[in-house]
């Protein structure tokens, strides 16, 4: 007799999602701007890279519009970590686990091959974010 091991269910996709239609409805209500991350990411490379460079950041002609800074859209990417950080440990999901179960099934245990495909992944969707001006 074999039991099986409950996995912990998170929160419902469908509560989360009409919370965050709610949260982008009121952003563009209240502020006048669209949430977004990629801006942010782009942002956060050219503060790191102002505090090394300040000179080459000052040459780049995307910092001459969009200056490094931290802005409510900076401290809105920081709040999506704590904030599912604490959706996680709340709903009993939150584990460290360097390859997913899916992954480890489909592709193996490989933890390089699960890293490369994460990276070559992001990149892929921060390029098509930013083609888009997202």
């Amino acid at each position: 007799m074999s039991q099986e091991v409950q996995e912990p269910r998170g929160w419902s996709p469908y509560l989360a999602g009409a919370l965050a239609g709610l949260l982008i409805v009121f952003s563009v209500w209240f502020t006048g701007k669209y949430v977004g991350a990629s801006t942010t990411f782009v942002r956060a490379a050219g503060y790191i890279e102002k505090a090394v460079a300040p000179e080459r950041v000052g040459a780049m002609e995307y910092f001459v519009k969009e200056l490094p800074k931290i802005d409510w859209q900076f401290l809105f990417v920081i709040g999506i970590f704590f904030g599912s950080l604490i959706a996680s440990t709340t709903s009993k999901s939150f584990r460290w686990q360097a390859v997913p179960t899916m992954w480890e099934g489909r592709f193996g245990p490989s933890r390089a091959k699960r890293a490369i495909a994460a990276f070559v992944g992001g990149a892929i969707a921060m390029f098509g974010a930013r083609l888009a001006d997202g």
